[in-house]
Formats: structure tokens, C-alpha cells, sequence
């Protein structure tokens, strides 16, 4: 079923795939929230003010696609066309505990947004895109090619047949 490794490069091409994806959720949530309250979900004026409850709700939703994508045949619509499947190592589909610890370890470093009142929103930015960075080339090194939320979650990425 799944046969070579998969090169960094291919999963973060998919991963850009699924950002679209990703950011098509988030609008649709966003406008059934802002249906939902009348427009008056974000409050404007000296200080944005984004409810936690609707930061929640977003992570939530969004970790659900990625939970649901993995569990439901190891791919994201992102990584269909590039035809890589997350599996466990003996190529299997991984379990409810293997994705959740997969996306939790994977999100963590948006927790680094705490620090934009601090440091400031570009600073926070970089810093967060450079956890990332981290979070990824830990691939280079590992002889399985896994990512750091791979490690955690005791899953890999590999090429499906025909590659």
C-alpha cells in the first residue's frame, strides 16, 4: 500500500494545500459566528477583542479536519494530490489518541501568540513560524523522515504506491 518515505519538501506542498482549506473553514465559521451574534462578534475600537470562546471554537473546528482527515484514510485533501498518507509504522491507520496528540503537538506553537502584547505582532509571527521551522527539520535529521509531532504521536508520512 505505501511504500518509500516522504521527502520534506512533498509534505509541506500539501501542507500549503491544506492552509487553503484550512482558511476556507475559518471563514465560513467566522461568518456563521458573525450571523450568529449579530455582527458584533469582534469588538473594535483602541483594542481589538476577539472572545475566547470564538478562538476555541476555531481551533476546535480546524483540528477537527485535520482528526477526521487522518482517522478517515491517512490524508488530508492536501495531501491527495501529492499521494501521502499519515499511517502508523506498520502502515495501518492511526488511532483517535495517535491524531489528537498529532494535532496538539503540531498546533503547539500557536500557543507563542500569548506573547504579541509582549513582543509585538511581527515578532510573535516569526517567532512562531520559526517554531515550526523547528517543528520540521527535525525530518532532515530523523532516518525515518518524521516531523516532531510525528515523534510524539508515533506516526510517519509516507509516498502511497506508484511513486
Amino acid at each position: 500500500m505505501s511504500n518509500a518515505l516522504c521527502p520534506l519538501w512533498r509534505r509541506l506542498v500539501a501542507l500549503v494545500y491544506d492552509l487553503l482549506i484550512v482558511l476556507a473553514i475559518v471563514m465560513v465559521v467566522g461568518l456563521l459566528c458573525q450571523l450568529a451574534t449579530g455582527g458584533r462578534l469582534i469588538e473594535t475600537g483602541a483594542h481589538t477583542a476577539i472572545p475566547f470562546w470564538y478562538q476555541l471554537l476555531q481551533g476546535m473546528v480546524v483540528a477537527a479536519y485535520f482528526v477526521a482527515s487522518w482517522r478517515r484514510g491517512g490524508q488530508t485533501v492536501g495531501m491527495r494530490p501529492w499521494r501521502i498518507r499519515v499511517s502508523r509504522d506498520d502502515g495501518g491507520t492511526i488511532s483517535l489518541q495517535q491524531a489528537v496528540i498529532r494535532v496538539a503537538v503540531a498546533a503547539a506553537p500557536l500557543l507563542l501568540l500569548a506573547l504579541a502584547p509582549a513582543i509585538g505582532l511581527r515578532a510573535t509571527l516569526w517567532t512562531v513560524l520559526g517554531a515550526w521551522a523547528l517543528w520540521f527539520a527535525v525530518a532532515l535529521f530523523d532516518p525515518r523522515r518524521r516531523t516532531l509531532h510525528d515523534l510524539a504521536a508515533d506516526t510517519e508520512v509516507r509516498q502511497m504506491g506508484g511513486q
